[in-house]
């Protein structure tokens, strides 16, 4: 995948779970780990904000903006893992054809860091 491509997707995801923190807090509060100090709701909010922000440097017509927005991106993903996999944990107990979306994000967010990774250092395929 491109890297302007990568770079696209990537602003359209956080855009659109950037807004889904706010309009729907809910369910990502659900899945704030319980070791996180601080309530659900601030991490929520924070990770929201986190990823408008994100998408509006990737979106930005602007060549440092964009790899700064890769660099952040990388981080990002790496920060909300934890909530993936606790997301799978409450779900244990659950029938495997609930629990197998929620698994399958944990390792799709590898070629994600990695486009983000891309971004940043200016490197396509």
């Amino acid at each position: 995948m491109s890297s302007d491509k990568a770079r696209w997707g990537l602003t359209t995801l956080y855009t659109v779970a950037g807004f889904g923190h706010f309009v729907t807090p809910k369910p990502f509060e659900e899945i704030v780990p319980t070791y996180a100090p601080g309530t659900a709701r601030f991490w929520n909010y924070l990770s929201g904000a986190g990823e408008l922000g994100t998408a509006a440097l990737l979106a930005a017509p602007n060549n440092k903006a964009n790899k700064y927005g890769g660099l952040i991106s990388a981080a990002l993903l790496l920060a909300v893992w934890p909530g993936n996999f606790e997301s799978v944990r409450q779900r244990l107990d659950r029938p495997w054809t609930e629990q197998i979306g929620w698994i399958a994000r944990l390792p799709l967010q590898l070629p994600m860091i990695h486009a983000s990774w891309k971004i940043w250092k200016g490197t396509t395929d």
